[in-house]
């Protein structure tokens, strides 16, 4: 940005994301060193002794099953860890992570004075000094209590010794942490008074990048399908994760992934519809919305939510079938597909409220046939957004809701001048009386299906 001669001069805030789940260890003494950066050299240089752990843990571990047992038994149970911190123990979350370094290198955790997210530390390396983990990054750790807004003692009890003093205090995502630190002010042009706001994780950050308002559902149809809801009143489950919501300090967002996504329509589209998106399109438009009762579950590769697999189809009578014809195949699975996302948003709590906006976005939200299936099933108009970079673009809004929070305007109002999602499709007339029983229905075979599997 220096070399294309960019004017640091201009900014009056930043904030950023780090990818949720990873966790860097600062070794004793090295936030002095964080105070004391000398501008005439670049960070690796100074901070190349700073870390207690040299190789940071990061989302894709998941070596620490003993610890999530662990965690769960001693909190009380897998559904106790999700009443508590909002999501029952996950191998990749920074607790668990912690309890291993402590159980396997314990000097190393010993000589740890800090541990910071991703989010925390870069935004460290801007503060000139450790900062704060906000409570929506800071809510997919297993450690913190999601209502109370507090680390959770047990849950840090379970963890590692001397934790809360490691961890420091929490934060407000809208958080003004504190002035940039001297090292870019000197070294890039920024400007003294400029902000250093909260920094949060990569899935907060795209929820504010989408400007995502209460009721609103987000659902990204990409290799793996992604569902972002906004919520009032959360209810925890063992499936899915419900963070603090990074722009709404009383209101919560809930993520739900699911595995079989865009690969298992393709799958579907070269068995069924001859490798043709076009002749995909024209079966969803001929075929009758409920597809006369027929209801397929389509888990190709073990799901997330549910944690089951296989190809489970089921006539209008819930008789287990061994096909559907083409075209019943290919409305069955999209309809199933969207019936699970609607059932498992409203297990976490999620409401369909007067002015509910799905908003689409990934490779299949260029599908208007596709929409029209999603739109049918919530009952609501879909919208399609442009989100490339979210969680940089959200930061960016959340750069500027941190120079106005305090004053009370709202998020909202903060990026009402940002572009607008465009109108895709609405609901077909009549829908939400088809799919009411649809969703009951799907919700019982789902759960038919998960417990065969475990016999």
């Amino acid at each position: 940005m220096k070399n294309a001669g960019f004017d640091f001069s201009r900014v009056k805030a930043l904030s950023g994301s780090g990818q949720q789940h990873g966790s860097v260890y600062w070794r004793k003494g090295t936030n002095q060193v964080l105070r004391d950066l000398h501008p005439g050299k670049s960070l690796h240089e100074l901070l190349k002794g700073g870390f207690a752990v040299s190789d940071s843990p990061v989302w894709m571990d998941s070596s620490t099953t003993e610890q999530c047992q662990y965690l769960e038994t001693a909190v009380g149970g897998a559904q106790r860890v999700a009443d508590i911190t909002g999501s029952r123990a996950y191998e990749r979350f920074t607790g668990n992570q912690i309890a291993k370094i402590y159980k396997a290198q314990p000097e190393k955790y010993e000589d740890t004075e800090r541990i910071s997210l991703v989010s925390s530390f870069a935004a460290s390396l801007f503060l000139g000094s450790y900062a704060a983990i906000d409570y929506s990054d800071g809510s997919g750790m297993n450690l913190m209590d999601i209502f109370s807004k507090q680390w959770a003692d047990s849950c840090l009890e379970a963890t590692a010794p001397h934790l809360e003093e490691r961890l420091g205090a929490l934060v407000h995502s809208s958080a003004v942490l504190g002035l940039l630190s001297p090292y870019h002010v000197t070294r890039y042009g920024f400007p003294e008074d400029c902000k250093v706001v909260a920094f949060t994780g990569d899935n907060p950050g795209s929820l504010a990048g989408m400007r995502l308002q209460e009721g609103d559902i987000a659902v990204s149809l990409g290799t793996s399908d992604t569902v972002f809801l906004w919520i009032k009143e959360p209810r925890p489950t063992v499936e899915g994760h419900i963070f603090c919501n990074p722009v709404d300090r009383p209101s919560y967002m809930a993520l739900i992934c699911y595995k079989n996504g865009s690969l298992t329509r393709e799958r579907i589209r070269n068995k069924c519809a001859g490798g043709s998106w076009e002749v995909f399109s024209s079966v969803l438009r001929t075929t009758p919305i409920g597809n006369d009762g027929n209801i397929g579950i389509y888990f190709d590769a073990m799901e997330i939510t549910p944690s089951a697999v296989g190809v489970h189809r089921f006539d209008k009578d819930n008789t287990k079938v061994a096909g559907f014809s083409a075209q019943g195949e290919i409305r069955a699975l999209v309809e199933g597909q969207f019936l699970a996302k609607r059932v498992h948003a409203e297990k976490l709590g999620y409401k369909i409220i007067p002015g509910t906006r799905v908003l689409a976005t990934g490779g299949a939200s260029s599908n208007k046939d596709i929409l029209q299936v999603l739109s049918d099933v919530f009952d609501a108009p879909v919208y399609t957004i442009d989100v490339a970079n979210s969680a940089c673009l959200g930061c960016g809004y959340r750069a500027l809701q941190g120079l106005v929070a305090e004053s009370g305007v709202s998020f909202a109002e903060t990026v009402r001048k940002a572009p607008e999602p465009q109108l895709a499709v609405t609901p077909t007339p009549g829908a939400d009386k088809v799919f009411a029983p649809l969703l009951r229905r799907y919700a019982e075979l789902e759960e038919r299906v998960l417990q065969e599997s475990k016999q």
